[in-house]
């Protein structure tokens, strides 16, 4: 379904070349911080580690809802806000995509304080394979021979990592199928990406104010109760919640999907990254071969997008 136009700025039919093209740089920039941040997320993560991941994801929620509304205010789309809350229908949906991407904040959140961040960065990885597997699954889209051979790589890399480690790498799995998930719901969410991000914490932030408020009462939480360190930090999870969601929703309204489709591996490679130099995780053999796997299979899926666009250019 068509989206309501919501970037911070964006195209008409007749948008002149030199008007494309910008909004073709501003795009990537918007994409490219959104890819940025979210590469290093893991270190504010890590930060809040001896938080309960419940409590973080509480104020990530509760602490959003003021930046993305303050956002709408300044765009004018406030409106769009309040057509939404008259509809069932669109609520209905804003709360089953919430719930999604809540699933997908809580394994986030819990495998980094764990030390599973190798995991979480295999879970975006394969990501984009999971969507092309769901797309075949759910709405009967064919497969080229290009996106089976890098599906199929991938269902090996979980194979290896299985026989590796004695069990699924559920964290990966769910990561993955939870986020490509969350896409698949939010295009069908007759809304624009600033005004469905807004109205999912919204909905999300009634039982996250109830929690927090339950921890203040009680005095289990580390909200304004273990110093002003840990309170600046879970006031953050807002900002750090909201810029990039924000700023990715916006880059994907100006560029190409297959722009995004190649650009979309900066984050878990940072996050790779980190994981591996940063905090100390170990990388075995099992994990090198799976890891090889999934970067010839996202190789396999990439060439094509690249091969399309030089054709064009």
């Amino acid at each position: 379904m068509p989206q309501t136009s919501s970037g911070l700025s964006g195209t008409s039919p007749a948008a002149s070349p030199q008007t494309r093209e910008g909004d073709a740089r501003a795009g990537f920039i918007y994409a490219f911080s959104a890819y940025f941040l979210w590469g290093f997320l893991p270190i504010y993560m890590k930060a809040v580690a001896h938080i309960s991941p419940a409590e973080v994801i509480a104020h990530r929620v509760v602490w959003s809802v003021p930046v993305a509304g303050a956002l709408l205010i300044a765009l004018g789309r406030t409106a769009d806000i309040r057509a939404a809350i008259r509809s069932p229908r669109m609520l209905a949906m804003a709360a089953l995509t919430a719930c999604v991407i809540s699933v997908n904040w809580g394994i986030y959140v819990w495998a980094i304080a764990v030390g599973r961040t190798v995991e979480t960065a295999l879970g975006y990885y394969i990501n984009p394979l999971v969507s092309i597997l769901l797309g075949a699954l759910v709405l009967r889209e064919k497969l080229d021979r290009f996106q089976i051979a890098a599906v199929a790589l991938a269902g090996v890399a979980v194979g290896v990592l299985t026989i590796g480690s004695g069990g699924l790498p559920w964290v990966s799995l769910v990561l993955a199928f939870s986020f490509a998930t969350y896409g698949f719901l939010r295009k069908t969410l007759p809304i624009g990406p600033n005004q469905g991000f807004f109205l999912e914490v919204a909905i999300l932030s009634a039982p996250s104010s109830v929690y927090i408020a339950w921890l203040l009462a009680t005095g289990e939480g580390n909200f304004l109760h273990t110093g002003w360190y840990d309170t600046v930090l879970l006031l953050a999870a807002g900002i750090a919640t909201a810029v990039p969601l924000i700023l990715y929703g916006n880059g994907a309204k100006l560029l190409r999907l297959s722009t995004i489709g190649i650009m979309q591996y900066i984050a878990p490679t940072i996050i790779f990254l980190i994981a591996i130099f940063v905090f100390g995780e170990p990388f075995g053999l099992y994990r090198a071969i799976a890891f090889l796997l999934i970067w010839i299979a996202l190789a396999i899926y990439t060439w094509p997008m690249l091969s399309k666009r030089r054709k064009q250019a």
